[in-house]
């Protein structure tokens, strides 16, 4: 299944990109916990039940509305990584509850 995969390397990017030194604590906090919680979703996405994907799809809107939020940006790059990660993660939960295999 693409959107586990999709996902669980979104996590992990998230959990990388939180401890890079160009985002204030509070996006640091926040890149890591939405990233662990995107990685565990990615790895229980395999047995393909709906919450997960439901899930996947507001951490994914979370990631764009905190995009967005200026107390958790401190650069330019910090919005991007937001908000193309958390498009990213809302098309793999779509597609995941669409019920593809392929």
């Amino acid at each position: 299944m693409w959107q586990a995969w999709v996902n669980g390397i979104l996590g992990l990017w998230l959990i990388i990109a939180a401890f890079l030194h160009i985002s204030p604590a509070g996006n640091l906090w926040d890149n890591l916990i939405v990233g662990v919680i995107v990685a565990i979703i990615g790895y229980l996405m395999v047995s393909k039940k709906s919450w997960q994907g439901w899930l996947s799809v507001v951490m994914g809107i979370w990631l764009i509305i905190a995009a967005f939020i200026p107390a958790l940006q401190l650069h330019t790059a910090n919005l991007w990584n937001d908000l193309i990660v958390g498009i990213l993660v809302a098309i793999a939960g779509f597609g995941a509850l669409g019920g593809s295999n392929t």
